[in-house]
Parts: structure tokens; C-alpha cells; sequence
């Protein structure tokens, strides 16, 4: 599939670039370099430009081979990314997958993430023949405890499903994930 643009209103979402016009490099860098993205992000791992780069040509890949779908959450006006919201676990026959995102760090708490996550929801969810990618099912995890997920969570209409038990390990510490979901019929 062809990336998808996306006008949230405040924020313009569009696939991630690395080219003489616009740099999403520098933001992947801070990104992977933050220990709270680390935390809850692990598997950001531009921690160099080379790294950075891959990145980019990654996401461009998963794009092109329906995998993942991936945008850079912008400025409209400079066009400087200001976080990343995807999403993942796509299983066409199934109609589902699993939304992710991170802010950078200079960003959190101004709605950026709310704003955009809520769009791409909308879009996953939105039937076909109205542009949108019909999906039935979007999920969302997050680590039971980090209050701005589960803020997210409840800005994009989810319903929490669920607890999975010491599923993740974070910062040595095994930790409670939480489950919640959007169906298309909501």
C-alpha cells in the first residue's frame, strides 16, 4: 500500500523521511536516546544516523509490504516530526492490529499523541468504501501503571479487555500489561 496522509487538525501525519527536504533522523535520535521511550518503547533502536536511517527505509518497507503502517506525527506548518503512531500486528483476513506510538520527549503532555493515535484509529476502523482501512479490531497495550497510555487509551474510545500478567520486563522488574480495544461496531 501507498502511505496514507492523514490531517488531524492540529497535527499533519505522513510517512517518515529521510531525504533534502524533510530530516525525521534527528527526532528518531532523541527518541531512542530518552530513557522513558527506552522503557516503554524498547524496540526504538535509532540510536545512531546509520540506525536513524534504517529506521526510515524500515517503515517505507513495511508500507510497501502492508506489514506495518507507520506516520510521522508533524508540524503542519515546519513539518518537524514530533512523534510516531503505527500500527502494527496487521492481520488482513482478521481485520485487526495493534496501534503503538511514542512522543519525543520536548512533546509529551500537549495532546500531540491523543490527537493523532485517535485519527489513525479512526482510519483503521473506517470502512473502505469511505477511504478508511476496515479494519474490525484495534488493540492497544500499555504497562499497567503509565498513566499517559492509559489516558491515550480513553482519548481514542478503548475499551480495556483485559490485564496479561508479568508480561513485560522493565527496568529488571517483571510488569502487568493492560489490554483494551476498539472495535469498528463501537
Amino acid at each position: 500500500m501507498e502511505p496514507i496522509e492523514i490531517n488531524a487538525g492540529t497535527w499533519y501525519l505522513r510517512a517518515l523521511r529521510a531525504d533534502e527536504r524533510v530530516d525525521d533522523r534527528p527526532t528518531l535520535l532523541t527518541g531512542a536516546t530518552d530513557p522513558d521511550t527506552m522503557r516503554y518503547a524498547p524496540h526504538m533502536a535509532a540510536k545512531s544516523n546509520a540506525a536513524a536511517t534504517e529506521h526510515v527505509r524500515l517503515r517505507a518497507g513495511q508500507w510497501s509490504d502492508d506489514a506495518r503502517y507507520s506516520w510521522a506525527v508533524c508540524n503542519p506548518t515546519t513539518g518537524e516530526m514530533l512523534a510516531e503512531v503505527g500500527l502494527c500486528n496487521i492481520e488482513h483476513t482478521e481485520r485487526t492490529a495493534e496501534i503503538v506510538c511514542w512522543t519525543a520527549p520536548t512533546h509529551r503532555n500537549k495532546g500531540i499523541m491523543a490527537t493523532a493515535a485517535a485519527a489513525v484509529v479512526r482510519l483503521a476502523l473506517a470502512p473502505e468504501v469511505m477511504g478508511g482501512l476496515g479494519l474490525h479490531r484495534v488493540s492497544y497495550l500499555h504497562v499497567d501503571g503509565n498513566t499517559a497510555a492509559a489516558a491515550l487509551a480513553q482519548r481514542c474510545g478503548m475499551v480495556a479487555e483485559g490485564r496479561l500478567r508479568e508480561a513485560v520486563l522493565i527496568d529488571g522488574a517483571r510488569r502487568d500489561m493492560m489490554l483494551l480495544a476498539r472495535l469498528a461496531t463501537d
